[in-house]
């Protein structure tokens, strides 16, 4: 009978072990993933505000140029001194680039993941693949068309190479206007890019549709990123509405 007992306890226990060790192995997973959410989650809302930021103050530039006024682009990349021209073709390049780099990082670290059924963590997903299809949209004019291997390859090119998957970072802006002036596959992942803001500038007839897409979607996505709007609040996320 004690031989008995003891076999059942020893059956118990190994039970126990694995039921705990399974659950433990199901709440480390959980806490990975939500760990990587919460890492890169700040960083995809901090370049997701600039670009969408940057893109506003196009499209508001173009409804100033209807006025008779001079709005950003004509103001200090067709008007403006060389310097401030430069200003702008490279920092709004940038902030593309920027963006594109943190997509891929998420596609990278996040896409091994199982995102569960958090409808919140999903829906990230889906909004950077709609912004994704909007860049690479042939319907619309070339201008800021970004077909998606190439929106990969300036992602790409954005990870900073001492970063370490799970602790990934994209280059600052000073590293890319370093790198602008070397030769090298950036100069010709990079170039398109600063032409696309030149002719945003000469021909906002080309740019408009496109930049007011992904400025919307922008918006979705930092509506998702920061539901509760503690990094910014509403009146920080007007998605732009052409005035007459």
């Amino acid at each position: 009978m004690i031989a008995v007992i003891s076999a059942v306890i020893a059956v118990l226990g190994a039970v126990f072990t694995a039921v705990l060790g399974h659950r433990l192995q199901v709440q480390a997973k959980s806490r990975d993933r939500q760990d990587y959410m919460s890492r890169y989650r700040d960083a995809l809302l901090w370049t997701a505000f600039d670009l969408q930021s940057r893109i506003y103050n196009i499209l508001r530039g173009y409804q100033l140029d209807l006025r008779g006024r001079r709005g950003f682009t004509s103001a200090f990349l067709l008007a403006g001194t060389e310097q401030q021209a430069l200003y702008v073709k490279r920092s709004t390049a940038f902030l593309f680039a920027e963006y594109l780099g943190w997509a891929e990082i998420f596609r990278r670290d996040l896409q091994f993941l199982d995102l569960g059924s958090n409808r919140a963590n999903q829906q990230i997903m889906f909004t950077l693949n709609r912004i994704s299809r909007t860049f690479g949209d042939v319907n619309s004019s070339e201008c800021f068309r970004i077909f998606r291997t190439d929106q990969r390859a300036v992602g790409e090119i954005m990870i900073d190479p001492d970063s370490e998957p799970g602790e990934r970072r994209c280059i600052g802006y000073a590293a890319f206007c370093a790198q602008l002036t070397a030769e090298g596959a950036f100069c010709e992942w990079t170039r398109e890019l600063l032409d696309h803001v030149e002719l945003a500038a000469r021909e906002p007839d080309k740019a408009r549709d496109r930049l007011a897409r992904i400025q919307h979607q922008l918006i979705d996505l930092i509506d998702l990123l920061d539901a509760e709007g503690r990094r910014f609040p509403s009146a920080e996320r007007s998605r732009f509405v052409p005035t007459e």
